[in-house]
């Protein structure tokens, strides 16, 4: 790496997983663009903890707001992360949303798969082109080791069927997809693109059912018997940023204590 701290923009990161990222690379030396949709304080509080675990003082943590889903905001956010640092070197994909209302497929509506979809699957794409846009023009600039780094934050809902949700299956399915396409295009312009796969993690999302699945983890739903947590996550980030998947592009790196494995 240069004496410049490499530049991270990580969508979703003023809570859950996606704090867990930010909070994971400013303590390997990062600096890190906040993202978030509306709730500014929760971005502030995430910037702040992540200025308090840096370790260089040229490291930053700029907030940028705005619904991905839009065209405007995506363009907005990305142009201000370029103006405030003049430079990307990586694009963590990791901010989605669960449906408002959980219903059964036979009673889902549209509204619901629109918002779900714009912001889970649509939103990235399009920022995900924009910084491909950004990194071809400006080839071997990079402040990490083996290129520019493309990666998406999805679920094990990307193949793991909940009827009550089918939206949010259906859009991270979609994102597997979009990883092979983008890993694809960008492989011989030296830029690595990858899926992180989490399971069953510990975030407010799932506060609501942590019941439910304590009793699942202790009966082995997932080998290891523990939920996941955003460090763990951010662990993974920081592993692919630092280079050491050098020969990998478009694969999955599941974080999800084995919950994958097909077992009998």
């Amino acid at each position: 790496m240069t004496s410049l701290p490499p530049v991270v923009l990580v969508t979703g990161s003023s809570r859950g997983l996606g704090r867990g990222v930010a909070e994971t690379l400013a303590r390997a030396g990062f600096s890190v663009a906040i993202h978030y949709a509306s709730n500014k304080e929760a971005a502030e509080t995430a910037a702040q903890a992540c200025r308090s675990l840096a370790k260089n003082p040229e490291q930053e943590f700029v907030l940028v707001g705005g619904n991905i889903a839009l065209a405007a905001d995506r363009q907005r956010l990305f142009d201000e992360v370029i103006s405030a640092y003049g430079h990307l070197d990586a694009l963590v994909n990791n901010a989605g949303v669960a449906p408002r209302i959980r219903a059964d497929i036979t009673e889902a509506t549209e509204e619901i798969f629109d918002e779900v979809l714009g912001i889970n699957l649509k939103g990235p794409y399009f920022l995900s082109q924009l910084a491909a846009r950004y990194w071809l023009a400006n080839p071997g600039q990079c402040r990490v080791p083996g290129g520019y780094k493309l990666l998406f934050v999805t679920s094990l809902s990307a193949n793991t069927a909940s009827i009550n949700r089918g939206e949010y299956c259906i859009s991270k399915a979609g994102l597997g997809m979009v990883t092979q396409l983008w890993a694809t295009r960008l492989a011989d312009a030296g830029v690595q693109v990858l899926e992180v796969r989490p399971g069953i993690m510990a975030t407010d999302m799932t506060a609501g059912v942590k019941d439910k699945y304590d009793k699942l983890l202790a009966d082995g739903l997932v080998p290891q018997k523990r939920w996941g947590t955003p460090e763990d996550v951010g662990l993974a980030v920081k592993a692919i940023l630092e280079g050491h998947f050098p020969f990998s592009t478009g694969d999955v790196i599941n974080v999800d204590g084995g919950f994958h494995l097909r077992r009998l």
